[in-house]
């Protein structure tokens, strides 16, 4: 599902205009963007958790060409299932 997609369908399902659902849809990621950027767990029960999470320094491979390079250390996001939607998912 792309972003226009996504948009659509929270248009249709809150009976909002799609420019409302955008602007919803874009309200919802800054905040879980700025609630990750400072490093707090973001929660949805029963759908899941947005998690920061920091990546050591290390050594990665260029799939390529084999050779090893140093990997800086970064953040990134991980995302964990809540039970509801895994059930859903799995036809529970």
């Amino acid at each position: 599902m792309t972003k226009a997609e996504l948009v659509n369908s929270i248009a249709d399902g809150a009976n909002l205009t799609k420019a409302q659902a955008r602007d919803a849809l874009e309200a919802f990621t800054s905040a879980v963007t700025a609630a990750l950027k400072k490093g707090s767990d973001v929660r949805l029960v029963g759908f899941g958790s947005f998690v920061p999470v920091e990546r050591k320094a290390g050594m990665a491979r260029n799939p390529r060409t084999g050779q090893t390079v140093p990997r800086a250390a970064s953040k990134t996001c991980r995302f964990r299932v809540g039970e509801a939607l895994k059930a859903t998912l799995n036809g529970r």
